[in-house]
């Protein structure tokens, strides 16, 4: 693994492998500084399964569908998932203010 050096933009040095912390900046490093969507797909499926990656797009569609205003038992049935999984969404969309982090989300899965 390795992680962007701060004196050169495109620099990576190693990072350490015991750490769970350094593998998730790592991460968002790799995730930041990549533009590329079909190797974002790629990396994406390497490292999430089927279920996975269906779980965090329904965590987007959950958060859509609240910032539309929508009940979170119409929520439940229209994606076909449990209350429990709308309400620990809703949970996040109140707490990590995802309003305000993806302001045109509703919008942009609706195109």
């Amino acid at each position: 693994m390795t992680n962007k050096n701060s004196n050169s933009k495109d620099a990576l040095t190693p990072v350490g492998l015991d750490s769970t912390d350094n593998a998730y900046q790592y991460l968002l490093m790799l995730l930041a500084k990549n533009n590329d969507t079909k190797k974002l797909s790629q990396i994406l499926e390497a490292l999430l399964t089927d279920k996975e990656q269906r779980e965090l797009a329904n965590r987007l569609r959950i958060f859509a569908l609240l910032q539309e205003g929508r009940p979170q038992r119409e929520i439940s049935e229209k994606l076909g998932v449990g209350i429990a999984t709308v309400s620990r969404g809703a949970k996040a969309y109140q707490q990590l203010q995802v309003d305000e982090l993806l302001p045109s989300l509703a919008k942009d899965l609706t195109r």
